[in-house]
């Protein structure tokens, strides 16, 4: 719990440094061309319009009802609750990966809370919050004699190609083995038929693994650590709805709201 706080504090200080660096002009010239709905009139209209994941547990996926469940689905409908006073003040919208950003720039959704990763290059096109979750590179294994990272010196190791992951575990496991795939299933194939003992990748893909195939289980150390963050439109016109968002963050995060949340859906 100490250490995840820390993390946070760590990495809220970096992001404020970051946003107090963002040149000017490229603020002003986006807050010219974005007109996405400002606070007053989101609550004018009644609700809040989120691009969410639907594929990708736990964060964002459907259980068997066809429902929306996870820890950003959570976190979208409590912030259109909190931000809006009511209930059901919220419509989520699923998001492919590639549209995540575009989809808050060309004014179709307000924010966007999909797995989005705060980057000095990506926050020159949108603001993004204080984080609600570190992610991070983790390893998974189904093989009993993996315990601990040393065990995986002189064995192979699968890794997504030109992925981060793969600097993380040369520097923590030098002697591995590493093997490149090109997806998610190629690097559960590969670990299946024991072509590889382990598969290196982000934690909160790897989590919702163990909670589908309980053969699986993560090594407890955390590689890296890379905030997850709501995207938000830049422009002074939103620095209401950013500071409402992330002051309710915060808070989240205060009262353990969101530490709940995290431990309820299995994210290490």
């Amino acid at each position: 719990m100490n250490n995840r706080c820390n993390g946070w504090l760590k990495i809220n200080q970096l992001h404020l440094v970051l946003s107090a660096t963002i040149v000017c002009i490229v603020c002003f010239f986006w807050g010219l061309m974005a007109d996405a709905a400002k606070m007053p009139e989101i609550q004018d209209r009644g609700y809040l319009t989120i691009a969410v994941k639907d594929n990708l547990r736990p964060l964002g996926f459907r259980d068997v009802h066809g429902n929306l469940q996870g820890l950003e689905i959570d976190l979208a409908k409590r912030l259109g609750f909190d931000l809006l006073g009511k209930p059901d003040s919220v419509r989520l919208q699923p998001v492919a990966n590639a549209d995540r950003l575009s989809v808050v720039l060309n004014q179709k959704v307000d924010l966007t809370i999909a797995r989005v990763t705060a980057t000095e290059s990506r926050s020159r096109l949108v603001s993004f919050s204080v984080p609600y979750y570190l992610d991070g590179s983790v390893i998974i294994t189904n093989d009993a004699a993996i315990q601990q990272l040393s065990d995986l010196a002189n064995r192979k190791v699968a890794v997504i190609k030109n992925s981060s992951t793969i600097a993380h575990i040369r520097y923590y496991v030098p002697k591995a083995e590493l093997v490149g795939v090109n997806s998610y299933q190629e690097g559960r194939r590969l670990t299946e038929n024991k072509t590889v003992v382990a598969f290196a990748a982000d934690a909160s893909v790897l989590s919702g693994w163990v909670q589908e195939y309980p053969q699986y289980r993560l090594l407890p150390t955390k590689l890296s650590t890379e905030p997850l963050s709501v995207v938000m439109p830049k422009g002074l016109q939103y620095d209401q709805l950013r500071r409402q968002v992330n002051q309710a963050i915060a808070q989240y995060i205060a009262e353990g709201w969101l530490q709940e949340r995290l431990e309820y859906w299995g994210l290490p």
